[in-house]
């Protein structure tokens, strides 16, 4: 049986991406979206809203580029695979994490911020699918 591994998100970032590079100086990016979901409780019929936080990783060129645009609070749609990772803490403990690798971001607003607020020119195109060839492998995982 084949296998599909495909995850599309739309919400707005939670705080600024956070910018790293590997051994080989590649850059990753890692950022969380706010995604939210409105629905309705069946029994009081209370509008109620609920929060999912999806960390995304992005790499190479899309990651400096996403550096550069993007900050807390901005929309984005990232379609990408989830990926999970294990690693033992400096305590002894086994951790897991699920995150999104990114394979295209979309700013879905213009250009970066400056001081006053004010968005300046729109960035280069913002579909931009770069990450390295197979993802990140184990000695490139920047944590």
């Amino acid at each position: 049986m084949a296998n599909f591994n495909k995850v599309m998100i739309m919400g707005n970032l939670t705080k600024d991406p956070e910018e790293r590079f590997t051994k080989n100086d590649q850059a990753v990016v890692h950022f969380t979206v706010a995604c939210n979901r409105v629905y309705r409780d069946k029994v009081s019929g209370e509008q109620k809203k609920q929060v999912s936080f999806v960390p995304v990783s992005v790499w190479g060129r899309a990651a400096e580029n996403c550096k550069q645009y993007l900050q807390k609070g901005s929309p984005v749609f990232v379609e990408g695979r989830l990926v999970s990772s294990s690693w033992e803490s400096p305590q002894g403990e086994k951790k897991f994490k699920l995150e999104v690798t990114a394979q295209s971001v979309q700013f879905l607003s213009s250009g970066p911020k400056r001081a006053g607020g004010e968005s300046s020119a729109d960035p280069d195109p913002v579909n931009i699918q770069d990450e390295p060839p197979g993802g990140p492998s184990e000695d490139e995982v920047p944590f």
